[in-house]
């Protein structure tokens, strides 16, 4: 359209230019508009037929492609629906598998529950029969127990009657060496009486003493006047200075020696009466003091006034010291 505008245009120019060139000059323009014209209609044919042939060609691969996949999507649906199938028969053919390998699971741990009752029940069996022998056990070392305890009580018993056999047997050696000593004692005894019979004639001679102011007689001791005297009450002072009359363990001159209880006229030994024995200071104990023959003389816990050289018990206090 443009194009045949602008023909026209310079056809007319020419036109008024020169009236016969221009004519001559646009017929032929016109001509070979008109063959540019058809030309280009040709060429808008051809494309248009080509491109009406494009397009059924187009149509026609876009058919086949769309027939293609249609088919493409028919084999995929059926593929998919041979692959769903297939894995639906997969899955059932799992879930067989499974149910018969939970089956044959379930066998085997039933098998293997059984075993293992059985086991459990062979173990507790087993069990009963080790306590039932441990019980035995238990039962003999109780009777074990019970005749060791008493052949120890058998063994307690014999070695307590050899025991208080050895006792009576000591108690009896005892009396024995006691009645020896006794009778040692007696003969000493005797002896010295036999002695002290041929001293008297010499302790007369000595039976008064001087003491500066007046004559004493040794053989005149009078054991009550003192006692009523207040200065020589020993008793209430004991209770003032019981530290003072604590004077230990008394240890016999002799080892197999025991307590006796000795009165007034008592002859005793020489050893009983010996320094050791003697308190030398009487007024300590609030005791009288003596002179010539006589001296205090501890013995256990009593005191004796005895004639050291007759061996007499003149006095005695029991229980003086704790």
């Amino acid at each position: 359209m443009k194009g045949s505008a602008l023909s026209a245009l310079a056809i007319a120019m020419a036109a008024t230019a020169l009236p016969a060139q221009a004519e001559a000059a646009a017929a032929s323009e016109q001509q070979s508009q008109r063959e540019r014209e058809d030309r280009q209609y040709q060429r808008r044919s051809d494309r248009r037929g080509e491109r009406r042939s494009e397009r059924g060609q187009e149509r026609r691969s876009e058919r086949r492609q769309e027939q293609r996949s249609e088919r493409r999507q028919e084999r995929r649906s059926e593929r998919r629906e041979e692959r769903r199938s297939d894995r639906r028969q997969e899955r059932r053919d799992a879930v067989r598998e499974i149910r018969r390998d939970y089956r044959a699971e379930d066998r085997t741990e039933r098998r293997v529950d059984r075993r293992a009752e059985r086991r459990a029940d062979d173990r507790r069996a087993d069990r009963r029969a080790e306590r039932r022998i441990e019980e035995r056990r238990a039962d003999r070392r109780a009777e074990r127990r019970a005749e060791e305890r008493r052949s120890e009580r058998r063994a307690d018993r014999r070695a307590e009657r050899r025991y208080e056999e050895r006792r009576a047997d000591r108690r009896a050696e005892r009396r024995y060496e006691e009645r020896r000593a006794d009778r040692r004692a007696e003969r000493r005894w005797r002896e010295r009486s036999v002695r002290d019979r041929a001293a008297r004639s010499t302790l007369e001679r000595r039976s008064r003493y001087w003491d500066g102011r007046r004559w004493h007689n040794y053989d005149r001791w009078d054991r009550y006047r003192w006692r009523d005297n207040h200065r020589y009450d020993w008793y209430r002072y004991r209770h003032a200075h019981r530290s003072i009359f604590r004077l230990g363990r008394y240890y016999a001159p002799y080892r197999d020696y025991r307590y006796r209880r000795l009165e007034i006229g008592f002859r005793i030994g020489s050893l009983f009466f010996g320094s050791r024995y003697w308190i030398n200071d009487p007024w300590r104990y609030r005791l009288p003091e003596v002179y010539g023959p006589y001296r205090w003389v501890r013995y256990y816990d009593d005191v004796l006034l005895v004639d050291i050289y007759s061996g007499e018990v003149v006095d005695v206090i029991y229980d003086f010291f704790w």
